[in-house]
C-alpha cells in the first residue's frame, strides 16, 4: 500500500471507529439509568431503545451507499454523520424514553458504513483492498472493545447523558478528518467487492448458504443486544459493584476473549477446521446462555461464563464476514455483504425487543432463556452447513474489454489450476476472482492484468 492508501484506511477507519464507539458505550450502562430517570421506560421500551438505531440503519444503509454513487461519497458520509450527530443530541436531552428512541433511530438513520466502504475502495489499488479492508475491520473491534470499558467510566462523570453528547462530539469530529485527512478520489466507481449491487440481490438471497451466515449473524447481535438490557443488573446484583467499577470487569474479560479467539481463527482458518470451530462456538455461546439463565449467583461463575460468551462472540464476529466472503459469487461479495450487515443491524433490533420483552416476563433469567432459544435455532442452523470452500478473493484491473473479451477473459482465469470462479465485469474493467491459495496464487494470477489482459496475448 502506498501513503495515500495508508491515510485513505487509516481515516476511513477512524472516522467509523469513532461512530461505533459512540453507538456502543451505553450498551453497558443504559438499562439502569433509563429504568431510574426516563419517563415511561418499561423493559420493552428499553429493548427498543437499545435496538433502535440497529432497524433504521439496517433500512437505511444500502440505500445511502447506492445514493452516493451520484451525489458523492464525502457528501454522504458527511449528512450521515451529522444526522447521527443530530440524533445523539436529541437522546441527551431527553427525560423520557421516546425521545431517547426517537434519537436512536436517528443515529441508525446515519447509515454510512456502506459508503465508508465504497470511498475506501475508490481510494484503494484492487490488489490493495482487503490489506485496507483489513485495517478498517480491526479498529471496528478495537472499538467495540474499548465502548464497553469507556461507556461505565464516562457513566460515573457524566452521566449516560453525558455520553449521548459525547457521541455527537465524536461525530462531527468525523467531518473534518473526512474533509482534510481522508484523500479525494478522482472518481467515484461501482466496486462489486464492497458495494450493493440492485441486480445481484435476488441471486443472493437465493443462496441457501449465504441465508445460514445471514442467519448467524442475525443470531450473534440479538443475544448480544439482550444481554445488555440483563448484564448491568446481574453485575451490580452478583458482584455488588457500583457504575464507576464496572468497567474493571469488562477489561480483562474482553482482553483475556481476546487472546482465547486467536488460536480458535488460526485453527479454523490456516489448519482449515472452520466447520468444527464454527460449530463449537454456537455450542458454547448457548451453554453460556443456558448456565446464565439457570444459575447466576456466582462471582467467578460469571466472570469465566462472560469471558466464554465474548471468546466466542470474537470468533463468530471474525468468522462470519470470511465465510460470505467464501460463499458470495466472485462479483457479487458486495452484494452479499450489504445483505449480511443489514441482517446484523435487525438483530440488534430484535435482540432488544426480545431482550426487553423477556425481561419484563421473568428478570434476567428471561433474557438468558430467550439467548439460549435463539441459540439452539443457530445450533441447528449451523450443524448442517458443509464444509467450506477455503476460497480467497482477488481483484484484478484489466483495463477496456467488449464484452466478448471479457467473458474470453473469465474462461482463461477459470481454467487456471485452483481458481473456483472468476468474473470479468468489462464496464468495472475489473476481474473478480476466487481460488484456492494453496494450489495458486495471487502473483500467479496478476498475469492476467491490464498488461495481459486481452486473448492472444502471452
Amino acid at each position: 500500500m502506498n501513503s495515500t492508501e495508508f491515510r485513505a484506511a487509516y481515516s476511513l477507519a477512524g472516522i467509523f471507529s469513532l461512530r461505533m464507539l459512540g453507538l456502543f458505550m451505553i450498551y453497558p450502562v443504559f438499562t439502569i439509568f433509563a429504568q431510574q430517570h426516563l419517563v415511561g421506560a418499561t423493559p420493552i421500551t428499553i429493548g427498543l431503545a437499545l435496538g433502535a438505531y440497529g432497524l433504521a440503519q439496517a433500512v437505511f444503509q444500502i440505500p445511502f451507499g447506492l445514493a452516493s454513487d451520484r451525489v458523492g461519497r464525502k457528501k454522504m458520509i458527511a449528512i450521515g454523520l451529522l444526522i447521527f450527530a443530530v440524533g445523539s443530541v436529541v437522546a441527551a436531552l431527553s427525560d423520557s424514553i421516546w425521545g431517547v428512541i426517537a434519537g436512536r433511530l436517528l443515529q441508525g438513520g446515519g447509515a454510512v458504513s456502506s459508503v465508508i466502504l465504497a470511498l475506501n475502495a475508490d481510494l484503494t489499488l484492487e490488489e490493495n483492498r482487503n490489506k485496507s479492508m483489513a485495517i478498517i475491520g480491526m479498529t471496528i473491534g478495537l472499538a467495540f472493545a474499548i465502548a464497553l470499558v469507556l461507556g461505565p467510566l464516562l457513566n460515573g462523570w457524566i452521566g449516560v447523558p453525558g455520553i449521548f453528547g459525547f457521541t455527537a462530539v465524536l461525530a462531527l469530529a468525523g467531518v473534518p478528518v473526512l474533509y482534510k485527512v481522508t484523500p479525494e478520489p478522482a472518481a467515484a466507481y461501482s466496486h462489486r467487492d464492497t458495494q450493493a449491487v440492485p441486480a445481484m440481490f435476488w441471486t443472493v438471497l437465493g443462496d441457501p448458504e449465504l441465508r445460514r451466515f445471514d442467519f448467524g449473524i442475525f443470531a450473534l447481535h440479538a443475544m448480544l443486544a439482550a444481554s445488555f438490557i440483563a448484564l448491568p443488573e446481574l453485575l451490580r446484583g452478583t458482584l455488588d459493584i457500583g457504575e464507576r467499577q464496572e468497567w474493571m470487569v469488562y477489561l480483562p474479560v474482553l482482553a483475556v476473549s481476546f487472546v482465547v479467539m486467536i488460536p480458535a481463527v488460526i485453527l479454523a482458518e490456516a489448519k482449515r477446521l472452520m466447520k468444527p470451530v464454527f460449530i463449537g462456538s454456537v455450542a458454547l455461546l448457548l451453554v453460556t446462555q443456558v448456565v446464565l439463565a439457570a444459575y447466576h449467583n456466582s462471582w467467578l461463575e460469571l466472570v469465566v461464563l462472560l469471558t466464554l460468551f465474548f471468546a466466542a462472540f470474537n470468533v463468530m464476529e471474525a468468522s462470519l464476514p470470511s465465510l460470505i466472503s467464501k460463499a458470495a459469487p466472485a462479483d457479487g461479495k458486495g452484494t452479499a455483504m450489504g445483505v449480511y450487515s443489514s441482517a446484523q443491524f435487525f438483530g440488534i433490533f430484535a435482540g432488544g425487543m426480545l431482550g426487553g420483552w423477556a425481561y419484563g416476563a421473568d428478570g434476567v433469567s428471561g433474557v438468558f432463556w430467550v439467548g439460549s432459544a435463539i441459540a439452539v435455532v443457530w445450533l441447528g442452523v449451523a450443524a448442517t452447513m458443509p464444509q467450506p470452500r477455503f476460497a480467497r478473493t482477488h481483484l484484478l484491473a484489466v483495463g477496456a474489454l467488449d464484452d466478448d473479451e471479457a467473458n474470453a477473459l473469465a474462461r482463461r482465469i477459470e481454467a487456471e489450476a485452483g481458481v473456483f470462479e472468476a468474473s470479468v465485469v468489462s464496464a468495472d474493467r475489473v476481474a473478480y476472482i476466487k481460488f484456492d491459495g494453496k494450489l495458486t496464487s495471487a502473483d500467479h494470477l496478476d498475469q492476467f492484468a491490464a498488461a495481459q489482459a486481452h486473448a492472444g496475448e502471452s
